[in-house]
């Protein structure tokens, strides 16, 4: 026997010998075993699949050519005897079955019964000629080329929503922490009151600051969660364009002047914020003067125009 007949003989004995009986389930170890043997067994046969895919006239679909030799080659393993016969010679006649089946589904042009509803089958790595003449793969032929554009974009507005709730939660909780503070630091009567219960706005904030707010009056903690939702609204719509400033001014029902004021302040604590927070590094390295002032409105701009005596 040669000497590529002696490594296959030596390679299939080992898969055979790594796998279980029966319904049991092969080890990792065993695994990695049949893996390096199969992988052996496949590089030592590899002229013979090349000679064999030439011969049977499959050069256009090479790839699935390929992977039906890799699948007779598993098939020849399961089924091999080595009482019986050579694996090199078991295993050819397998390859040559596995590849006369794909010929034959590939070019069901050529029976009769297809030649009558002139059906083709090809595969999508067969060339073909393009509108400029050149050959490309059908593949590429029928490729979306905006498929990546239109990736890119979904990822990055979903990157972007999640760093604006990021930023804006961030500022959110800032301001919690530093009106908890001043509510602590508030003057308290001489005569003690009675310790006041905890509220349901106590337990509904975050777990960092219910110690804090121990001592707090329930309804101070109550008119600061309704700023906050007040505040979020204001500064979402004017600095992010999540919704229109007439909404936020008629449901939070504040002046615009106030508004103006909100949005002036939290422009200023989200810019520190985003240059503080290591999470936000990236955004402040992208940031830019008057990034986060709040557009001027037409209306605006147009009225101061009109009262100006000069106009």
């Amino acid at each position: 026997m040669s000497k590529t007949t002696v490594a296959l003989e030596a390679a299939v004995a080992v898969v055979i010998a790594n796998t279980p009986e029966g319904d049991a389930r092969p080890t990792a170890r065993q695994r990695a075993e049949v893996d390096k043997a199969f992988a052996r067994i496949l590089k030592l046969i590899a002229p013979r699949i090349r000679h064999f895919i030439r011969q049977y006239g499959l050069g256009g679909h090479w790839d699935d050519a390929e992977q039906v030799c890799a699948i007779a080659v598993h098939r020849a393993i399961q089924a091999y005897e080595p009482e019986k016969a050579q694996f090199t010679t078991f295993v050819n006649w397998q390859i040559r079955g596995e590849l006369q089946s794909l010929r034959f589904r590939l070019m069901t042009d050529q029976r009769p019964s297809a030649k009558k509803v002139d059906a083709t089958t090809i595969s999508l790595n067969a060339m073909i000629q393009g509108n400029d003449g050149e050959e490309a793969s059908l593949e590429a032929v029928i490729e979306d080329e905006d498929a990546l554009a239109h990736t890119e974009a979904g990822a990055s507005d979903y990157l972007a929503r999640r760093a604006t709730e990021s930023l804006v939660d961030s500022y959110v909780e800032h301001l919690r922490t530093t009106a908890i503070n001043q509510l602590r630091r508030r003057p308290r009567p001489k005569k003690r009151a009675p310790q006041p219960q905890p509220s349901d706005i106590a337990a509904h904030l975050p777990v960092r600051f219910r110690s804090k707010v121990h001592g707090i009056e329930p309804e101070e903690l109550e008119k600061l969660e309704q700023r906050l939702v007040r505040n979020r609204e204001i500064v979402e719509a004017r600095l992010f364009d999540i919704a229109t400033p007439s909404f936020v001014e008629e449901e939070a029902g504040v002046t615009k002047e106030r508004v103006r004021q909100i949005t002036k302040r939290a422009a200023k604590t989200i810019a520190e914020l985003a240059g503080s927070e290591p999470k936000f590094a990236m955004m402040a390295e992208y940031r830019r003067p008057g990034v986060l002032r709040a557009k001027p409105r037409k209306a605006s701009v147009e009225a101061s125009v009109e009262a100006s005596p000069n106009a």
